[in-house]
């Protein structure tokens, strides 16, 4: 890398969006952060895993706390008093190891708000990656998550759980172009394809020696 830079990468569910960003830490040779910011977040706050996973881009299905539509939660300290495991307080501490990430190190964070989280900071590239709804369904059939009829479904669920997380969490439409430097349909240039234009991108932007 010509200079430190972070890599966001939003995605619908089954674009295949995890597997872009896998792939291009693998070419770039950068950490990627996806999952495991759940562990390291836990780690950090002594709060057991299991809460951070209920609550990951989960808008609807918070733990202790109602959901207000108009209020974005204040980007304030993680607390440990009684709001412990309130998933506002979740989200503090997740993006409390987002920052410190993006710190330390070039890398890339798929998911969890985290071109928003880190606005402002110097070099980032925030990328979206979406799909056809055809090519979507055929690659969550071929996990073998769902049967095929409830395929369907379950991307439309999935979606409209990170929609409204992202709402909730940033005050801001997760699918809008504002929020993003690049946006991707996996649909027609493949992940490949997807790596391939992101490096490009940082070449052109002077983040990546050619």
């Amino acid at each position: 890398m010509a200079k430190k830079v972070i890599i966001t990468i939003g995605r619908q569910y089954g674009s295949g969006g995890a597997e872009v960003g896998k792939k291009l830490g693998a070419k770039l040779g950068l950490d990627v952060y996806d999952k495991e910011i759940l562990k390291m977040t836990s780690n950090e706050s002594g709060i057991r895993e299991s809460y951070f996973h209920i609550a990951d881009e989960r808008a609807g299905k918070k733990l202790l706390y109602k959901i207000i539509q108009t209020m974005v939660p204040e980007n304030t300290s993680p607390s440990l008093g009684s709001d412990l495991v309130s998933s506002d307080n979740l989200f503090r501490f997740q993006s409390s190891v987002i920052r410190k990430l993006a710190q330390e190190q070039s890398c890339v964070i798929i998911g969890r708000c985290a071109e928003h989280v880190l606005a402002g900071e110097e070099n980032l590239v925030r990328v979206f990656i979406r799909a056809d709804m055809n090519a979507r369904i055929e690659r969550i059939r071929e996990k073998g998550y769902y049967a095929e009829e409830d395929i369907p479904k379950n991307i439309k669920r999935m979606d409209k759980e990170r929609r409204d997380y992202h709402r909730y969490f940033t005050g801001k439409d997760w699918e809008s172009i504002e929020n993003y430097d690049l946006i991707l349909d996996s649909s027609k240039i493949g992940t490949d394809g997807c790596v391939e234009c992101i490096t490009n991108y940082l070449k052109v932007r002077g983040l990546l020696d050619e």
